[in-house]
């Protein structure tokens, strides 16, 4: 397993080793002790959540505020997307910056967030089936978001009129997001 940093600190990206063969693919997708040695020694995930979603889908960007904040760890089980990750921590250097990163099926990566991001994820093939490990539960006092697609964060995202939920197209914008991170 090899583990690169990001231009964000604290977000990593996970490169499974991955055998092939006539039978297909095996990988280790969380391996407990690796993890907690070089990415973050006291997490502990409590919940796994999964959506499947069609191409062309964005969810996003999400996150829980204290005291439910989530660190996560995402993957893609089928298909693939465009993952996006926004800091909002207001003491980091990267404060406002993103990432993005396609996670699939075909390259197996994984992308881990501390407590204290915004995410979101465009579908970019059918039937995607997204996956994630969260370090707290959901509580929907603690849930907000930010709009995907903020003038301020100026995201690059390859489609401009993505499927949303009537709840990511009205999510505020992010220059009246007041941070608590």
């Amino acid at each position: 397993m090899k583990i690169n940093t990001t231009n964000i600190e604290g977000v990593y990206l996970i490169v499974p080793k991955v055998f092939k063969d006539n039978r297909g693919v095996f990988f280790e997708s969380f391996n407990k002790e690796i993890f907690q040695k070089n990415i973050a020694s006291s997490i502990n995930f409590v919940q796994d959540n999964q959506s499947s979603s069609s191409k062309g889908v964005l969810r996003g960007l999400h996150f829980q505020k204290p005291p439910h904040a989530q660190a996560k760890l995402l993957s893609v089980v089928k298909g693939a997307v465009l993952d996006v990750v926004v800091d909002l921590r207001k003491e980091s250097r990267t404060f406002g910056e993103y990432i993005m990163e396609e996670l699939s099926e075909h390259n197996n990566h994984q992308l881990f967030l501390p407590k204290g991001m915004a995410h979101g994820f465009l579908t970019i093939e059918d039937n995607t089936i997204f996956s994630y490990k969260c370090s707290d539960f959901y509580h929907k006092e603690s849930e907000d978001s930010i709009v995907w697609n903020d003038s301020t964060l100026n995201i690059k995202w390859p489609n401009s009129n993505p499927i949303l939920s009537e709840k990511d197209e009205n999510a505020k914008k992010f220059s009246s997001f007041v941070s608590p991170f």
